[in-house]
């Protein structure tokens, strides 16, 4: 047996149960960093650290508070918050009392919130602030079981019997803990590896959203393996401002407890640009939209430089892409990471002029970012990767604990999601559809047998539903959602994310595309165009002081646009080409329902809204 299969199959049964190793292991040691705004509102914010031991008095505290409340093991507490250093402090507190997070979005509506909890059968709320509280108040009566609400952001908020303040919960359990000081390390103790951690309900890109049961086998399986594959040692800082209520997120934060290393946290996204070079991060985790977002900044600004500048960024963006795919495959070849003479002294100058700015920009500590979610589009990943940004796309679903995939340091090979986690096995059906099995998949939908047995087989292969090829040693690429894969009118299968990635690897105004073909006879396209980037391109050509509606209607903004699809097309077979596209009015967004808050888009929700304008681009075409 292998040193890894050793960590592995040793694993203790809970991350609760790491949690107390890692701060018996390290106390004094930097868990936690973050952000405290200044008292006047003005100026940048302050940033605090938590060593573990810190972060252990306030997490025990705030499981004994729970236990206080009447929360019995497995039950219930729902987490309705931003990313902040309390949903981290709270999470690890339910955990600790052997209860179950179940995690809300905060964007998430009234009815839909209540349904969770209804669903969960959620016994306490931990809501962020007054926003949170009002939309359990407004649907409490359709909520019997939820006996508590706790407050983390009390502003302007009324406490009483039925909701409390994070620091009251927390302060009810200091005193529980002064009477019995050993109670949190019994009920840890108590915990057996099937009992249920996490209730993360899928984001629901079609119908209704589903909970996935993850057990805390899976967490602690997932704290060993991201352990196991050496990517993160003790000596990092990550910088995570991902959503903790996705599985994305809270993947990392098991991670991290089995490693040690520092994690900075604030879920702000306006804020990113800003606390870069304040962090100073070694590693982070993003979703490919925040890459599209920083590389379409980074053309407005090269082109708002003037055409020198712009040329410069072209040039530089191109030897960028190049020195990737040759220094890629040579160290695939050799193991060496080399590139020819003639192509590193331009890389080498190129590097002086945009490259090292860019890096600059990330903090100037980056080693590598992990993205996962939905595809990078292989461009725009090449692209950061020539400019010293190392994107290690991963790959896994919520019904796999986040992380079943993801590229090997050095040896990352762009285009792919990596090898699997040690410990997780993988094969393709024949239908390509991708199957996984090993000690992340989920316990079952809950509630749903009927959906389970759909997708999970009683010897525990994982029906991902996503279509992927793998290579003989190993990488997987992932080609398509089983179900959004199309059928032409003509016979021809489209893999519409294919298309819709190399769309955003041309167009540095796109901020999304949802292609649009099946039983047509071609392909069509609803694009929306990044506000930012497109009013930057409209100062500049005659349409300044137009709002953005304005500007996508103007002919001056369809004709640049049809340049880029024109140069899609070129890249094609032909039955996947674009006749005809449609700009949307406004942006796609989480508030209309269109994307999920992890940014993955919602086809069904897209193509119903906008049927008028798909309808409208085949006019006039014979159908089968």
């Amino acid at each position: 047996m292998t040193d890894t299969q050793t960590l592995i199959e040793n694993r203790p049964p809970s991350v609760a149960g790491l949690f107390l190793e890692r701060v018996a292991a390290t106390p004094d040691a930097e868990a936690y960093r973050y952000p405290v705004p200044p008292a006047s509102g003005q100026g940048p914010d302050a940033w605090q650290s938590l060593s573990w031991a810190q972060a252990a008095e306030r997490v025990y505290a705030i499981a004994a508070g729970l236990i206080e409340l009447g929360i019995e093991p497995e039950q219930c507490v729902a987490l309705a918050s931003a990313t902040r250093i309390e949903w981290i402090l709270a999470d690890l507190g339910i955990m600790c009392a052997g209860a179950a997070t179940t995690t809300i979005y905060p964007q998430t509506n009234a009815d839909e919130s209540a349904f969770l909890l209804s669903d969960s059968a959620s016994r306490v709320l931990i809501a962020e602030n007054a926003e949170q509280l009002a939309k359990a108040r407004a649907k409490r009566a359709e909520l019997p079981e939820l006996a508590h609400v706790v407050v983390i952001d009390t502003t302007g908020v009324e406490t009483g019997d039925w909701v409390i303040g994070l620091g009251e919960l927390e302060a009810r359990g200091a005193a529980r803990l002064e009477k019995d000081p050993e109670l949190i390390k019994r009920r840890v103790g108590a915990i057996t590896k099937d009992q249920l951690a996490t209730l993360i309900y899928t984001s629901g890109t079609t119908g209704r959203p589903r909970g996935v049961r993850l057990l805390h086998d899976n967490w602690s399986y997932m704290a060993k393996a991201i352990a196991a594959t050496g990517l993160v040692t003790r000596d990092d800082v990550q910088y995570l401002w991902l959503p903790l209520a996705h599985v994305f997120g809270k993947v990392l934060t098991s991670g991290q407890i089995e490693v040690g290393h520092v994690t900075a946290v604030d879920g702000r996204v306006d804020k990113i640009i800003e606390n870069l070079p304040v962090v100073q991060p070694t590693y982070m985790a993003a979703v490919p939209r925040i890459f599209e977002k920083v590389y379409n900044g980074v053309v407005a600004k090269a082109r708002a430089g003037g055409p020198a500048k712009y040329k410069i960024f072209q040039w530089a963006a191109e030897v960028a892409r190049e020195y990737a795919k040759v220094t890629q495959d040579n160290f695939r070849r050799t193991g060496n990471a080399t590139a020819p003479f003639a192509l590193s002294a331009k890389h080498a100058v190129a590097d002086k002029l945009v490259y090292a700015k860019l890096r600059e920009a990330f903090g100037g500590r980056l080693r590598a970012c992990v993205s996962g979610s939905v595809a990078l589009a292989p461009e725009i990943g090449y692209f950061f990767s020539g400019a010293g940004i190392h994107i290690l796309e991963g790959y896994g679903l919520t019904e796999s604990a986040a992380a079943s995939f993801v590229n090997p340091g050095e040896a990352y090979r762009t285009g792919t999601v990596g090898k699997p986690l040690p410990g997780t096995e993988v094969r393709i059906a024949e239908d390509g559809e991708i199957l996984l099995r090993g000690p992340g998949i989920m316990a079952g939908y809950h509630g749903l047998p009927e959906k389970t047995a759909e997708v999970l087989e009683p010897d525990g292969w994982f029906h991902t539903g996503d279509i992927g090829e793998l290579s003989n040693d190993g990488y997987l690429r992932i080609t398509d959602r089983k179900k959004d894969l199309f059928k032409t009118s003509g016979g021809k299968y489209i893999a519409p994310t294919e298309i819709e990635g190399a769309f955003k690897a041309v167009c540095p105004f796109v901020s999304n595309i949802l292609v649009h073909g099946a039983d047509r006879n071609y392909c069509t396209a609803l694009i929306a165009l990044d506000e930012a980037a497109i009013l930057g391109w409209a100062k500049e050509n005659g349409l300044a002081g137009k709002s953005y509606a304005e500007v996508v209607a103007a002919p001056a903004t369809v004709e640049m646009v049809d340049g880029y699809i024109q140069q899609l097309n070129a890249g094609l077979q032909r039955w996947q080409t674009i006749k005809k596209f449609r700009l949307l009015p406004r942006d796609l967004d989480v508030e209309h329902g269109e994307i999920t808050p992890s940014l993955k888009l919602k086809r069904p929700v897209v193509e119903r809204e906008y049927k008028h304008l798909i309808e409208e681009m085949y006019e006039g075409t014979r159908e089968k």
